[in-house]
């Protein structure tokens, strides 16, 4: 497989030749600003807001709703759209990102609100539903990757915060992602913005072309996004370009071993030395307990990409016909072509790993086991053992809206959505075993194969050549879909003491589907160490039927009320849920606006839960804390942690799962004594029972560690399920006496879980008569609590504060702005709170990130901008943790990065 970047960013500079041929900003919640009473609020026109079908001109409801405009992506220094909604405060919960490597989803991004996973956060287009990403987060879970939405179309971004399934169905638990498109544009605006970071990497360059068209009937916008991205190594970060710093053995790349001792076999005298020039001239002689081998430190820092790279091709187009005076057709369509490369480790090979694990050497008369890891040096670079993913996603919204008469108002809407993935994994082929040992000789009176292995053999380099004659190419095909008929109408009902009730109707119709189709090559003798993998695929239809009301009792207090139905039908059975919203504003003054909701909420399981009978594989990487406590050995330097590759897995799905049913509470205030300043506050709680979870295999070989060692109630429900689930050799087995055969995992309905914090967010403008204007915001989260029991027998005990928690217990963000005659500036910063260090005994403590944007406007037409993340380059580190030494998925060992942004109105 060839890198992404053979010319590194060349194509992209032709296709923008080609393109080219042919005040404040803030991230807060929408601001209240007087709404009750200003003439700037009675002016605005009614529009709909995130959390509600009725349109309105208060921009504030009962829920807090966060808006990230378009300009803000940029000026705020984030990389993308998911790299700013994964800054989100409400966004406390941790997430498998690109850098955190061995995922079965690393080409894709995901945000968790509230700390509640991804597949709890509902994600909308123009607030209609789109595909998910075909292969499952964890392996488990369906959820909308954020990672290659293009910005070029974007208006704005709405965050609801809270339960609204009474509004928009299955899956709005902890709240609802609404990306809002353009619908105008009046001008031909080209885009180009480029940059890398500091230390190296990551270089890339993005284009947009956009543009509108007006008509006498026919209007709309479209745009073009382009771009690439390099990948950053491991190896490109000193610090972490050697698994060794802190004093852990090297990895094995040359290792012979007597199966029956569990002892290396020495290495001949000189053959470490002779290939010394592996991994970047590394290679050396290394000593363990277990004994001497050929090691090196950059076993892994020389194959883990930290962030992927990336090539994109994304279309977006949104056009309006008026069909009449009262009637507007329309039609919405996204189209994106995405590849994505990762590398999370290079070629490894042990002998015999699809039988025993071990052979019989006819010339030494030892069970052997033999082990090869391939440096970058053997096949070409590290790049030609890239995964791939190649991605192909629509979505096509095609509908009318108009005026009914007497004040009422309807949409009637088809949109489907599609998202084809194409995953391409390089492997050993299975001619491996015989490359290094020869031809099988035959099995022993015990069914043990019989090589007669030459140790030259294993202590050769490979040539480039010989590598391509044990490796192939194995391709999965994913697909998922949904298609959806949407009905709704709103208007007013009547006259209240305090302005018109407002009623919204809506049913909906729809379906969705997915499928999994692993390389039929795959347990077929093709591959070395592979099984078979069989389809996984599964729909299901649905329907529902939704009321709203709006109704302004007096002046000062409103009262809203949404209750849905929605039916579900899967796996030849049916299942459904009734929920409902309510929400009470109460105005005082017009300066202050106090708010309460409650609301009820559900999803349906997850297909992938449902539809996967039985799947087989084995972990990237494993950890047996069992074996660590029985030797002694603390985490941070046992031998027995992030063994690679790791532990065979079953996993198996369940039809007969119960929804997830959900309940939010909701108490708040907003004060806008100005137009310039405001200030609000929100206490939110959610709970979910029945949840449906897949059992995490760490959390499994955790708990069974110390179940058997006493740590915990070997007697308890919990410590019963995880000792049963890790299937283990016995413990004086003659070959890998009390390893970890395999794990059994499966989804499960868990007893409970809740969370609940407080939102403050806080903005503030002024202007000067000498030196512009300035403003600044902040918004802070806060987690109060977090409970989870997986059984009825556990003891749900709040996790925040305690080493079990394994989200953010606070985040701020906070921007300061000014604009001054050609010139604007922004700085934003951020702070997480204290993490778990790895070992569980400490803390990585709280940490502030610092971003600057500097812009100026030459004239009408043309703008530069200089935008630069992470503005001191501080990596955060974990000195407990092991290689690679920083803590995964929470922050990215990138430093400094740096974009040059030229804007220019053709």
């Amino acid at each position: 497989m060839q890198t992404l970047f053979p010319n590194r960013l060349a194509p992209l500079a032709l296709a923008l030749s080609l393109a080219y041929a042919l005040p404040q900003a803030a991230l807060a919640q929408t601001p209240a600003a007087a709404e009750g009473g200003t003439a700037a609020a009675k002016s605005l026109e009614q529009v709909v807001v995130t959390g509600s079908r009725i349109s309105r001109a208060r921009a504030e409801g009962p829920n807090s709703v966060t808006v990230i405009k378009s300009e803000d992506l940029d000026k705020l220094g984030y990389k993308n759209v998911a790299d700013a909604l994964n800054a989100l405060t409400e966004n406390t919960g941790f997430t498998q990102g690109e850098d955190f490597g061995n995922t079965f989803t690393p080409a894709a991004n995901a945000i968790s609100l509230r700390g509640l996973g991804p597949n709890h956060t509902l994600t909308l287009i123009n607030g209609r539903r789109i595909a998910d990403y075909p292969t499952a987060y964890e392996g488990s879970v369906n959820f909308v990757n954020t990672a290659n939405i293009p910005s070029a179309l974007i208006d704005r971004i709405e965050i609801l915060n809270g339960g609204a399934s009474a509004i928009y169905g299955s899956d709005a638990i902890a709240g609802v992602v609404n990306i809002i498109l353009k619908k105008q544009a009046q001008d031909l605006t080209l885009n180009i913005k480029g940059g890398g970071t500091q230390l190296g990497g990551g270089e890339n360059l993005r284009a947009q072309l956009s543009g509108g068209l007006q008509g006498e009937k026919l209007s709309g916008v479209w745009g073009v996004e382009l771009s690439a991205r390099q990948p950053i190594w491991s190896r490109q970060r000193d610090f972490m370009a050697d698994n060794t710093l802190k004093g852990a053995a090297p990895g094995v790349v040359f290792g012979r071993k007597d199966a029956a001792s569990n002892k290396y076999i020495a290495p001949p005298a000189g053959s470490c030395e002779a290939n010394a020039g592996l991994f970047e001239g590394s290679l050396a002689p290394a000593t363990a307990k277990a004994g001497s081998f050929c090691g090196s430190g950059r076993t892994s820092p020389s194959y883990w990409t930290t962030q992927t790279g990336n090539t994109s091709s994304n279309f977006a187009a949104v056009l309006n016909y008026e069909l009449s005076p009262a009637i507007e057709l329309f039609a919405e369509g996204l189209l994106g072509f995405n590849s994505t490369e990762n590398n999370t480790r290079g070629p490894a090979w042990t002998s015999a790993a699809a039988g025993p694990g071990y052979f019989r050497n006819s010339n030494s008369g030892k069970l052997e086991i033999w082990s090869r890891r391939i440096a970058p040096e053997e096949i070409g670079g590290a790049a030609r053992f890239n995964r791939e993913w190649r991605d192909v996603w629509h979505n096509l919204a095609l509908g009318a809206r108009g005026e009914l008469g007497a004040g009422w108002n309807f949409e009637a809407v088809f949109n489907t959505s599609v998202y084809q993935n194409d995953t391409h994994t390089p492997r050993l082929l299975a001619n491996v075993d015989e490359f290094f040992l020869g031809k099988q000789q035959g099995v022993d009176a015990k069914g043990i194969p019989i090589y007669a292995a030459d140790a030259k053999r294993l202590y050769s380099a490979l040539t480039p050549a010989e590598f391509d004659s044990i490796a192939g190419t194995s391709v999965g095909h994913n697909k998922a879909w949904t298609h959806n008929l949407s009905l709704n109408a709103s208007g007013e009902l009547s006259q209240l003491a305090g302005g018109p009730l407002r009623a919204a109707l809506l049913a909906e119709a729809g379906s969705q589907g997915f499928s999994n189709r692993a390389d039929p090559r795959l347990g077929q003798g093709v591959f070395y160490n592979t099984t078979q993998q069989a389809e996984v695929s599964g729909s299901r239809s649905r329907y529902a039927l939704g009321a709203e009301l709006n109704a302004p009792f007096t002046k000062q207090l409103t009262a809203t009320l949404a209750t849905r139905y929605d039916g579900y039908r899967f796996a030849g059975r049916s299942d459904g849920a009734l929920t409902y919203n309510t929400g009470l504003e109460f105005r005082p003054t017009n300066e202050l606006l106090l708010r309460a909701h409650h609301a009820s909420s559900f999803r349906a399981p997850d297909m992938s839960y449902i539809f996967t009978a039985e799947s087989r594989g084995y972990y990237a990487s494993s950890s047996d804390y069992y074996r660590c406590a029985q030797a002694g050995q603390p985490l941070d330097t046992c031998e027995f942690v992030d063994l690679s590759p790791g532990f065979n897995y079953v996993k198996t799905g369940s039809r007969d799962l119960k929804s997830e049913k959900g309940k939010s509470w909701g108490l708040g205030l907003v004060w806008s004594p100005s137009q310039q300043f405001d200030i609000s506050v929100d206490l939110w709680k959610i709970a979910i029972k029945d949840l449906v979870t897949d059992l995490d295999s760490d959390k499994i070989l955790r708990d069974e560690a110390e179940c058997r060692t006493g740590k915990q109630d070997a007697g308890s429900p919990s410590c019963v399920d995880a000792v049963r689930r890790v299937r283990r050799n016995p413990a004086d087995a003659v070959v890998k006496p009390g390893e970890v055969i395999e794990i059994a995992t499966n989804p499960i309905n868990a007893a409970r879980q809740s969370t609940h914090g407080f939102d403050i967010s806080a903005k503030y403008g002024w202007k000067t008569a000498d030196w512009g204007s300035f403003g600044a915001t902040a918004k802070y989260t806060r987690v109060q609590a977090y409970h989870y029991a997986q059984f009825d027998g556990d003891v749900g005990a709040n996790q925040v504060g305690t080493h079990d928690f394994s989200d953010w217990p606070s985040k701020l963000i906070t921007t300061l702005s000014w604009q001054h005659g050609a010139w604007n500036h922004t700085l934003t910063g951020q702070r997480n709170g204290k993490l778990s260090s790895e070992d569980k005994k400490d803390w990585v403590g709280p940490y502030w990130n610092f971003n600057l944007s500097t812009g100026y406007q030459f004239n009408k037409k043309n703008s530069v901008s200089l935008i630069v993340n992470n503005l001191f380059g501080d990596i955060r580190k974990d000195p407990s943790a092991t290689w690679p030494y920083y803590p995964v998925g929470y922050y990215l060992p990138h430093g400094r990065q740096f974009w040059l942004e030229y804007n220019r109105v053709l």
